[in-house]
């Protein structure tokens, strides 16, 4: 059984990215880096990679092969409790798809069957990627940073197999070792990975922090079709599962990942509980969404309030033509205004953009975060500064975690795919993190962090008190 990243044609990736970037909307958009440390890098030799070409792409992946090799060659054993890291038996292939007579890889019938992917293949302890379709397009769009994380990620299926969760296992107790979580577990060793040179530690490759944006923004394009069930075969999971996944990896190392299981593992994923969800994708209009966010979300901003000994104002709601500027900064299409304790949302073009775009949360983790500001209020805490700016991300998180769990019928909650919007937001824009001087974090990678603490950990998580 082949281990991917996920699968998509260099076709599907330019039309997202075309579609994409066809957004009129302003933010702070972070561009892709470069991983290659030129301080290092001598003519790469790429002989060890079988059918490879030499060529730029190869120089690139075999690049990372070496430093992601030494990663675990020195973290293995402080991971797996001193044993020794093995070497790919099977080795690396390069693909070239473009090319029909192309020779395949291991564990497939010809060059065609990679095309849009990489792989480990755990029979023949081998690593595969598409040179012509696949690592060049990620490279263009997203940076070498994407094609580093998808490597990596391949390598933490091999380190699985080094561990002892073989096909025979999977295939015995499939409760316990669904697709989904080894998919998740290799998100989060390549994490480690990322952390590891991002702190200057490896040989041949360097990272800043704003590189991660993009090769994040990668990550969301391959997760999984909004809808798919988590116990489906070969679910990789949603765009958040496999986000949060890489971070846990990133903040808090290998040794975490190795002890992910389905006990402690807690997935977002889900499919649609009703035909009328799926035939909108689950996306409410602009004017409906509102309509049902403004009660509720004061509902909920109540109850927190209320547990904290406050009395929530319930703040009117102002839809304004133009930016809300009622406060010192911009804080974007929507926001709070301290003096008269109301909320100002601008009900065309930036929002509703956002909204068409990419979906109904992302005017949903937008407007909320806005009331978070305004729960800051109430509990007399400061509306500015990194303090502020991460509460009130980890609120607007809670707030939907507190949806997605909320059960009952007809009652107001996310849909498949709503916190891949989020993500997607966070990543893209920084509306949510804004405090009211219109600061907010720099990149997507500390945005969508903030934002997980609720998200996962709920309210109690947000340091309130």
């Amino acid at each position: 059984m082949i281990r991917s990243f996920g699968v998509v044609s260099a076709v599907l990736v330019s039309a997202v990215v075309l579609s994409a970037c066809t957004v009129s909307v302003q933010g702070t958009p972070l561009g892709a880096g470069r991983v290659l440390n030129p301080d290092n890098q001598e003519d790469i030799d790429t002989s060890f990679i079988n059918n490879t070409d030499g060529g730029e792409i190869d120089k690139l992946a075999g690049t990372v092969v070496k430093d992601v090799e030494k990663f675990w060659e020195d973290g293995y054993p402080a991971t797996f409790d001193g044993k020794r890291w093995e070497p790919l038996r099977g080795g690396y292939y390069s693909v070239d798809t473009s090319d029909k007579a192309a020779p395949p890889p291991p564990c497939t019938d010809q060059a065609s069957d990679v095309e849009g992917n990489a792989f480990y293949c755990p029979s023949a302890d081998v690593i595969a990627w598409d040179r012509a379709s696949l690592l060049p397009v990620l490279k263009e769009k997203f940076g070498e940073a994407a094609v580093m994380l998808v490597l990596a990620h391949e390598m933490g299926h091999a380190v699985q197999r080094r561990a002892g969760i073989t096909q025979q296992k999977q295939r015995s107790d499939p409760q316990r070792y669904p697709t989904i979580l080894l998919e998740s577990q290799a998100d989060c060793y390549a994490g480690s990975f990322v952390r590891w040179v991002s702190d200057g530690k490896a040989a041949n490759l360097r990272l800043d922090r704003e590189s991660l944006d993009p090769a994040l923004e990668a990550m969301v394009l391959f997760k999984d079709p909004v809808g798919t069930e988590q116990t489906a075969e070969g679910a990789h999971g949603d765009a958040f599962d496999r986000v949060s996944a890489f971070q846990d990896g990133f903040e808090k190392g290998a040794k975490l990942c190795s002890e992910i299981t389905v006990d402690n593992r807690v997935f977002t994923q889900r499919g649609f509980i009703s035909r009328q969800d799926e035939a909108t994708g689950g996306n409410l209009p602009f004017d409906q969404a509102v309509q049902q966010l403004e009660p509720d979300l004061n509902a909920f901003m109540k109850s927190a309030a209320d547990k904290l000994g406050k009395q929530w104002p319930t703040p009117k709601l102002d839809k304004v033509t133009s930016a809300p500027r009622c406060s010192k900064g911009d804080q974007g299409p929507v926001a709070y205004c301290p003096d008269d304790k109301t909320i100002d949302m601008q009900t065309k073009g930036k929002l509703t953009d956002l909204h068409t775009k990419i979906g109904d949360w992302a005017t949903g983790t937008i407007v909320s975060s806005r009331y978070a500001v305004g729960l800051l209020a109430v509990l007399d805490k400061p509306l500015t500064g990194a303090e502020a700016q991460r509460t009130v991300l980890c609120v607007s998180g809670a707030y939907s975690k507190f949806l997605l769990t909320r059960e009952g019928n007809g009652v107001f909650t996310l849909s498949p795919g709503d916190l891949d919007e989020a993500v997607q937001v966070l990543l893209g824009y920084d509306y949510p993190a804004r405090d009211v001087d219109g600061k907010a974090p720099a990149t997507g990678f500390e945005r969508v962090a903030a934002f997980r603490t609720g998200a996962v950990d709920g309210l109690n998580a947000c340091d309130l008190r």
